[in-house]
Order: C-alpha cells, then sequence, then structure tokens
C-alpha cells in the first residue's frame, strides 16, 4: 500500500521527520486515492504506524489544502498521544495549513511557519442536496457542535478566548506567518526569528480549499469515464 505520508528518520539521536501532504480524508475513503495514486493522509493507518516511534521527539511538515475535520482531529489526537509516551512534537508549515490541516498543526510543542505560507481557518461547511426545514436545522446545530470541538484545540493551542477564535473562524481568516504568530496560532516564523516582515497572500480561490476532497472525486470519474 502507497503511503501518504513519509516518516524519515537518520539517527536515533535526531528527530524523526514526518510529512503530511495531500487531502485529510477519512480512512473508508483513502483506498481510492491509493489506487489512483493522489495524495491524502488519514488517521488510522497513520496512528499505527506513529506507535512505532514512541519516546522519539517528531517534526511535523504540513502542506495540506484540508478535508475531514473528523479525519484531521484523529491525526491531531495521535500527535497529542505522542506526546504523552515523552516525545516532543514540532510543526511545520510548509506551503499551506488549511481549514481542516490546521487542527493537526496545533498539536505542536512549537508551531513554525516557513516565511512563504499561509494559515486559513473557516467554518466547518456540510454538503447538502435536499431536505426537510427540520433537516436544515438540525445540520446547523452538528455544524455549531463541530466548530466547538475544532475551537477546543485552537484554544488549547493558542491560549485565546472562544469569542476572538470563533471570530477568525467566522470571518474565513487567511494568515501569512507574522500575523499567525501574532494570533498565537503559530509559535515562530522558520528562518526567520520572530520578526519577519513577509506579505500577505490572499489570491487563492475558495473553491480548491472547499472542494479539495469532492474535486479528486471528480477526477476519479473523468478517469473512469474514459476507460469505458
Amino acid at each position: 500500500m502507497k503511503k501518504f505520508w513519509n516518516f524519515q528518520e537518520k539517527n536515533k539521536d535526531e528527530p524523526v521527520e514526518l510529512r503530511l501532504d495531500g487531502n485529510i480524508v477519512d480512512d473508508d475513503d483513502t483506498w481510492i486515492y491509493e489506487w489512483l495514486g493522489m495524495a491524502c493522509a488519514s488517521p488510522n493507518a497513520f496512528r499505527t504506524q506513529l506507535e512505532g516511534y514512541a519516546g522519539r521527539d517528531i517534526s511535523v511538515w504540513i502542506d495540506s489544502y484540508g478535508g475531514s475535520v473528523f479525519a484531521a482531529t484523529g491525526i491531531y489526537n495521535a500527535l497529542m498521544k505522542h506526546k504523552s509516551t515523552g516525545a516532543k512534537v514540532v510543526t511545520n508549515i510548509d506551503g499551506k495549513a488549511m481549514s481542516a490541516a490546521t487542527v493537526p498543526f496545533m498539536a505542536g510543542d512549537e508551531r513554525n511557519m516557513s516565511p512563504g505560507a499561509i494559515f486559513m481557518v473557516h467554518n466547518p461547511l456540510m454538503g447538502i442536496d435536499a431536505g426537510y426545514a427540520s433537516n436544515f436545522r438540525k445540520y446547523a446545530d452538528v455544524l455549531d457542535t463541530v466548530k466547538t470541538g475544532i475551537l477546543n484545540a485552537y484554544q488549547l493551542g493558542t491560549g485565546l478566548d472562544m469569542k476572538t477564535l470563533s471570530d477568525f473562524m467566522d470571518n474565513e481568516t487567511y494568515m501569512d506567518a507574522k500575523t499567525a504568530v501574532e494570533n498565537h496560532f503559530a509559535t515562530a516564523v522558520l528562518f526567520m526569528g520572530q520578526d519577519p516582515t513577509p506579505e500577505t497572500v490572499l489570491n487563492f480561490s475558495r473553491m480548491p480549499i472547499y472542494n479539495a476532497a469532492r474535486t479528486s472525486m471528480k477526477e476519479f470519474f473523468t478517469i473512469m469515464q474514459n476507460q469505458t
């Protein structure tokens, strides 16, 4: 099975390097990504492999548009549990940590961003095709509960109050590295110390973030149609 995360260890005295790239998806959906060779990360197989490094410091590099909140929370929990083995976890944003990908980032004892990296938080979304008014009211309640779970992880990492964090999510907030440090989501900027001056880059389409997994599925059906 091709894995879409990559553990690397040089020797026993150095932290294990871990890369998390691509969409974060639920375990039941990983087979389609593996079959098509598309990058993704899922919690169960990841958790099993991480257990093999108990007690070892981990340096995690993240480059992801996000995906499933529940899968991201599973990866966050695995990293938090890893710290209970006496290990230190350092998380780093390579190019982007957006949407659900921000959740595992918050597991770091130290949380670093590269100078050109982007951090984005927003409210959870749910794809709905049809339903009664009562259904939509229930969906809204579910989304509020999911948001609270995300806020708990943000608050534990940042120390900010829930209202401030909720406002960031409501406003679908993009942050460059310096801004993320100022807002306590990140703790440092790689290569530049604590006082960097990178320009903010906001020229992202919202659709690749919201529809990251959905877009991949469209690619799958296109491939299948071309083969028939």
